[in-house]
């Protein structure tokens, strides 16, 4: 590391932290040729490859830009989008690769966008997955609908089964399940 003042090639470092979010790590370092101290940051590169094979660092603000975009005349605020922007970088992070294709960025968005707005999301997927009829556009919607569905049906049987016996066992008549077990 180069000091930043006498431009010394050789620096040591005298404090490591890691930042608050985890995501980086801050140094202390001192030159031993001016003996003035500086502050680094180091973090993990993410790159994105595009199509046409042209890499990039990864940038929040893009997928910010792209999902607004998609977003445009909906109900969604600026800290959604941050929020969904942070959630995308954090799965691509997680795959533990330091370059991404830009259609992993465009499948990692898909999901959060489908939970915060499904009109958003049908925009989003339109033009990522290149529907090209209104029969494309029908069977997501039919997909959509499908799954809204199941997560229905899955959350009325938990709440059902919850209602039935409380986490002591207790059915919500007030009587043990064990008694209650007893008495079949």
């Amino acid at each position: 590391m180069f000091c930043p003042f006498c431009r010394h090639p050789d620096t040591r470092v005298v404090d490591s932290r890691v930042t608050d979010d985890g995501t980086a790590i801050r140094r202390r370092r001192a030159c031993p040729s001016c003996g003035r101290r500086f502050t680094t940051t180091e973090t993990a590169a993410l790159s994105v490859v595009k199509r046409s094979g042209v890499v990039e660092p990864f940038s929040r603000a893009k997928v910010i830009a792209g999902v607004r975009k998609a977003c445009q005349g909906r109900p969604v605020d600026d800290d959604a989008l941050a929020r969904l922007a942070q959630r995308v970088e954090d799965e691509l992070r997680a795959t533990g690769c330091s370059e991404v294709s830009s259609q992993d960025v465009g499948l990692a968005v898909l999901g959060p966008l489908r939970e915060l707005d499904d009109v958003a999301y049908l925009r989003f997927a339109s033009v990522y997955r290149g529907f090209e009829s209104l029969e494309d556009f029908e069977a997501e919607i039919a997909l959509q609908r499908a799954e809204r569905a199941l997560r229905s049906t899955d959350d009325a049987t938990a709440n059902a089964s919850r209602d039935q016996t409380s986490p002591a066992g207790v059915t919500s008549a007030g009587t043990p399940a064990t008694q209650m077990e007893a008495r079949r």
